[in-house]
């Protein structure tokens, strides 16, 4: 099975299961890059979004994106590929002032979408083919539009990236059922800039890290970049 139907499989199965239980997480009351709080930047990188069209690239349970329409009065639309992950994010939050939630294939979406002033992905764009995704990403912004990413480096059981751009089996663990295994991304910060900057993505900031608590191996890497001016 092709990566990225693998994935589409696991997210679909995930948040069935979280609709099951009924689980929606709480907005934030400050935006987060990795799974560990206070760890990292807030949404400060993102620049001044009051007002702006911001995209949410594979918003899940639309928890992030509720919190920059709420808190930083921005325009945000979550785009999900997932039908049970959308449905989370519809059923929770579909009353929330400036936010939409869209169920499609991003890379779809945005060859007709109106461009966006600012994108960012949470961790996601690891389940997407880089070589679709990049390219969409930067068609689908404004000129000279930020492009924000965290990204995996080092997975849970502290294997560090890979060293060529090819996806690799790694699990979604979930507390009471078995991982659902999927194909992600987990590349070497180099090949990450390399990817940018074939999709003519231009730097905007140095990269920085973020490691797991009480460890010393990096775990996240957060990227900015801007579309070509």
């Amino acid at each position: 099975m092709p990566a990225e139907d693998t994935n589409t499989r696991a997210w679909q199965i995930y948040g069935r299961r979280q609709l099951d239980r009924a689980y929606t997480p709480p907005v934030p009351e400050r935006l987060g890059w990795t799974p560990w709080e206070g760890t990292g930047p807030g949404a400060e990188v993102l620049g001044d979004v009051t007002g702006r069209r911001v995209l949410d690239v594979g918003s899940g349970a639309g928890h992030h994106a509720v919190h920059l329409a709420q808190t930083h009065g921005a325009r945000v639309t979550g785009i999900e590929l997932s039908p049970t992950q959308h449905e989370r994010a519809r059923s929770a939050h579909a009353d929330v002032d400036g936010v939409e939630f869209v169920q499609a294939d991003v890379n779809e979406y945005l060859a007709a979408a109106e461009a966006f002033d600012v994108a960012y992905a949470i961790g996601t764009l690891a389940f997407m083919d880089p070589h679709r995704s990049l390219p969409a990403l930067r068609d689908g912004l404004r000129p000279g539009a930020p492009l924000i990413l965290s990204l995996l480096h080092t997975d849970l059981h502290g294997r560090g990236p890979s060293t060529e751009v090819a996806p690799r089996e790694q699990m979604i663990l979930l507390r009471d059922d078995p991982p659902l295994p999927t194909q992600m991304w987990v590349l070497a910060p180099q090949l990450w800039e390399d990817l940018l900057a074939d999709a003519h993505l231009q730097q905007l900031a140095k990269a920085a890290s973020a490691r797991y608590p009480r460890c010393r191996t990096p775990a996240a890497q957060i990227l900015s970049r801007t579309s070509p001016p």
